[in-house]
């Protein structure tokens, strides 16, 4: 059971800067082998700043099982800054309706492994707060990067997502950037109310 905790750095109080840094580097360096510039068990970057939105679940142990990050696109953000390429002919955005999520995962770091039911609802319960976490701070659509296989996650699940342009080799990996529309076929994708039923709820 994953409970979801999120806002900035300073508001995650049972979680530490350092012990989400610990987990980023365990799974986007040490498991999926990114070329990040970081210092040995600490994954953090220029992104990192006091008014960066994470998303966080913590397994019933009280570990960290998975996270996310937002940026919104208004300021320096990494797909901008470092990967504009993949954005093909569409220019960076810039709007306070547009969020970028960033470092995505659900990996947990006690190494049992699930079934793919249970990637599946890990996978989902995450993303249903990163969506509500975007919508509550005003944004409508998130931008992104991500592998292809995220992509057909994302499809299969029923998603809103659609490309900004072909995938492209980003350490020898292919990626792509997407859009993803926090419509009312996201949220019910997702077990989440629609925008209206939302809307009149709060």
């Amino acid at each position: 059971m994953l409970t979801i905790l999120e806002g900035t750095a300073s508001e995650l109080r049972a979680v530490t800067e350092s012990e989400l840094a610990a987990y980023r580097y365990e799974v986007f360096v040490q498991s999926l082998g990114w070329k990040l510039p970081c210092d040995p068990g600490i994954e953090r970057d220029q992104f990192d700043r006091n008014d960066t939105v994470y998303v966080v679940a913590k397994e019933s142990d009280g570990s960290i099982g998975g996270c996310a990050r937002l940026l919104p696109t208004t300021k320096p953000y990494l797909l901008a800054e470092v990967f504009p390429q993949l954005l093909g002919q569409t220019p960076p955005p810039s709007d306070t309706s547009v969020w970028e999520l960033s470092r995505f995962s659900t990996q947990s770091r006690s190494g049992v492994p699930f079934g793919r039911d249970e990637m599946r609802r890990r996978f989902c319960t995450l993303f249903a707060a990163v969506v509500e976490a975007a919508t509550e701070r005003g944004a409508t659509r998130l931008i992104t990067f991500t592998a292809l296989g995220v992509e057909r996650i994302l499809r299969s699940i029923g998603m809103h997502a659609h490309r900004l342009g072909p995938p492209q080799l980003v350490d020898s990996e292919p990626v792509l950037a997407l859009w993803i529309e926090l419509d009312d076929q996201t949220r019910a994708s997702l077990g989440l109310p629609a925008i209206e039923s939302n809307e009149r709820i709060h």
